[in-house]
């Protein structure tokens, strides 16, 4: 249950995304049931995504985030918003990033906001 919460709130945090950044497209009829499916379906590879490849990039850029900070993180959360919008393209799902900045870039930041503002309402059952 939690899984399918945190996956309507992924989705809620790209909804937003598309809403502020004009590189950021859902190529479906606004609010139809179609549109709803394109972003939970978005949301779950974007999850996916997150779980597995981002650690790893993680790993191999420890250097770099620590040297910036922790800075060098937004260029990984972006990098990882444009590696699902390359994804949804291949399995012809109607999700485009445009760019690395601004849409990517910005995009990242908004959805990791939400996210966690949204996070914050959620159970963590432990």
């Amino acid at each position: 249950m939690r899984f399918i919460i945190r996956t309507i709130a992924a989705a809620a945090a790209l909804w937003v995304a598309i809403q502020f950044i004009p590189g950021i497209d859902v190529n479906a009829p606004t609010n139809s049931a179609r549109y709803w499916g394109v972003l939970l379906l978005v949301a779950l590879i974007f999850g996916v995504i997150n779980a597995i490849v981002k650690p790893i990039v993680k790993a191999l850029g420890c250097a770099i985030i620590v040297l910036t900070l922790g800075l060098f993180l937004l260029v990984i959360n972006a990098a990882m918003l444009l590696l699902t919008s390359w994804i949804a393209g291949e399995l012809d799902i109607p999700f485009h990033v445009d760019n690395f900045y601004p849409a990517a870039f910005w995009g990242a930041i908004i959805i990791s906001v939400v996210s966690w503002l949204l996070g914050l309402f959620i159970p963590d059952n432990d």
